[in-house]
């Protein structure tokens, strides 16, 4: 058996939450791979709005796994409370149904202040950081300096934790101050809950469970547009979020990898800074946010809003060996009288069909095709023959450009709202 990935093909925030739950069904274990905090999955069921930052999409589907995998960073403080809100509200016991890699990363107060630190210190030329800690954590793995999560088991964990800080002293001293001390006493209690859950090498779990047949599902944080490599450079995430990512992120061989299920938005948004080609400046774009209630579901932040573009799409398509599509808030672009798509871009003057490894915005400029709109009345059709005709124009044309089938349109957020194509 093979592990099916699911991931974002855009700069995040393409509603992978909600296709993971719909899902999970289908699968024995739910597994993330990279990422951290700074990713927030939002699910609406049962009249619930619920947003998870760093637990799987597949915990509120009965008797499902769910697995953190080793690449990712886990803030045990967020992850507490999120433990908490959900036994709350949801009365299930994720103990039982939760593992995490002894691996994963652990984010420490010091990761946290540096982020701070850092992003206030690049001025104008700030990253758009969350904040949340991300990429100190990272930094210091690759530095050979990291606190993994199976290291709470220590008896010396206190002296561990001590050691790491002292790598950044230097540099922090005299950003110490009460509420630093505050979230490291927060910190040490969250370490105390956190070892009452199933701590374990999540790499033979992973690979003991596909030699059984198991079927897997690997679940994707941000978007492929924000991987560290082949993402818009600088204004990236600090992980590998494409399906090479999942090989490295959960401890399996790339000869176990499945279908790849990309996921994206029947438009584009981004958070931060860094070019969006695509981006909608005027009134359509107040309108497409509007719409869509595009507000991060992490950081409460405005997301800036443009037009699908197709060459970007392609392009995460190629990366990541998509085998399946699924359009995601395409009750959004309703009633809108005109719909267009990017198909190209004039770059430095030269009109090119692919994505650039550097751009810049105002050297880019989308070369667009503009399609007749769809009304409203498209949102509650329950099969693809149902919508109307320029909507299944619009998706036919993107299907003819990227060469993937759409399997897959959500009209809205409920699991309920979603058409499923076979």
């Amino acid at each position: 058996m093979a592990v099916d990935v699911l991931l974002g093909l855009q700069w995040g925030d393409e509603g992978k939450g909600k296709i993971v739950d719909y899902l999970a069904p289908k699968y024995d274990y739910i597994a993330r791979f990279q990422g951290g905090p700074n990713a927030g999955h939002t699910l609406e069921f049962d009249g619930i709005k619920h947003v998870l930052h760093q637990i799987p999409s597949g915990i509120f589907r009965d008797n499902k796994h769910n697995i953190i995998g080793n690449g990712v960073v886990l803030d045990p403080v967020i992850f507490m409370d999120e433990i908490l809100q959900i036994e709350k509200k949801f009365s299930i016991e994720l103990t039982n149904i939760l593992s995490i890699s002894t691996r994963a990363q652990l984010i420490s107060p010091v990761h946290r202040l540096l982020d701070k630190v850092l992003e206030k210190n690049k001025g104008d030329n700030k990253i758009g950081s969350t904040l949340k800690g991300i990429g100190p954590t990272y930094q210091d793995k690759i530095g050979r300096h990291g606190l993994r999560v199976g290291e709470v088991l220590s008896e010396n964990f206190n002296e561990k934790y001590k050691k790491q800080k002292s790598y950044h002293d230097n540099f922090l001293d005299k950003h110490y101050d009460q509420s630093f001390f505050n979230e490291e006493r927060k910190f040490f209690e969250s370490i105390e809950k956190l070892k009452k859950f199933k701590i374990i090498d999540t790499e033979y779990l992973m690979n003991k469970n596909i030699n059984k047949g198991k079927n897997i599902l690997a679940e994707g944080a941000q978007g492929t547009l924000l991987d560290i490599d082949f993402g818009s450079y600088p204004y990236v995430t600090s992980s590998n979020t494409t399906t090479a990512g999942a090989c490295i992120g959960l401890g399996i061989s790339p000869k176990k990898i499945g279908n790849v299920f990309g996921v994206f938005k029947a438009y584009c948004t981004r958070v931060g800074a860094g070019p969006f080609p695509t981006e909608l400046f005027n009134d359509t774009g107040k309108k497409i946010a509007s719409n869509g209630n595009e507000f991060g579901s992490t950081t409460g932040r405005a997301r800036r809003c443009g037009w699908l573009d197709i060459p970007a799409l392609k392009y995460s398509i190629m990366l990541n060996g998509v085998t399946e599509l699924y359009m995601m808030k395409a009750d959004v672009l309703s009633d809108f009288e005109e719909i267009k798509v990017c198909i190209g871009y004039n770059y430095n003057g030269n009109d090119i069909n692919y994505f650039p490894s550097s751009i810049e915005s105002e050297n880019i400029v989308p070369i667009y095709r503009s399609f007749n709109g769809w009304t409203s009345k498209s949102n509650k059709a329950k099969k693809f023959e149902e919508l109307e005709e320029n909507f299944k124009s619009y998706v036919r044309f993107i299907e003819d450009e990227v060469g993937v089938k759409i399997n897959l349109i959500s009209l809205g957020p409920v699991r309920e709202q979603t058409i499923y194509i076979n």
